[in-house]
């Protein structure tokens, strides 16, 4: 199994009318549903509008985002799928569900902190 990132850049939602959320709300959280009882949901939610804090290498924390950033994450859902497709599939469901595009894209597999996390698993 694969781990992808399905996100949406914030403000991509500001075309829905206010009168409209519960909706939106409603079908995101079916879809939501949807994928924790098909076993593939591991993470998701919305960002608040706020501005970033970028913390450097050296431990200097100073605002961001930087101004040539265009474009930031407004959402995001992590989902362990066997295939490509199958991520795709649920990123489609997805943006029905918020009526806004979603871009895809696979997360880097690390076998050493998955072997840490179902160690610590194991031990209660």
């Amino acid at each position: 199994m694969a781990r992808y990132l399905i996100s949406f850049n914030d403000g991509a939602m500001d075309h829905i009318p206010a009168e409209d959320f519960p909706d939106v709300g409603k079908a995101a959280h079916a879809v939501t549903q949807e994928a924790v009882t098909a076993g593939v949901w591991v993470y998701g939610g919305g960002l608040e509008r706020q501005q970033a804090s970028i913390v450097a290498t050296d431990g200097t924390v100073t605002d961001g985002p930087f101004p040539e950033t265009r474009e930031v994450i407004g959402g995001l859902t992590v989902i362990d799928v066997p295939t490509r497709e199958e991520a795709l599939e649920w990123a489609a469901k997805i943006a029905v569900a918020c009526r806004c595009a979603q871009e895809v894209r696979e997360l880097m597999p690390d076998p050493e902190t998955d072997a840490m996390l179902r160690e610590a698993a194991s031990r209660g």
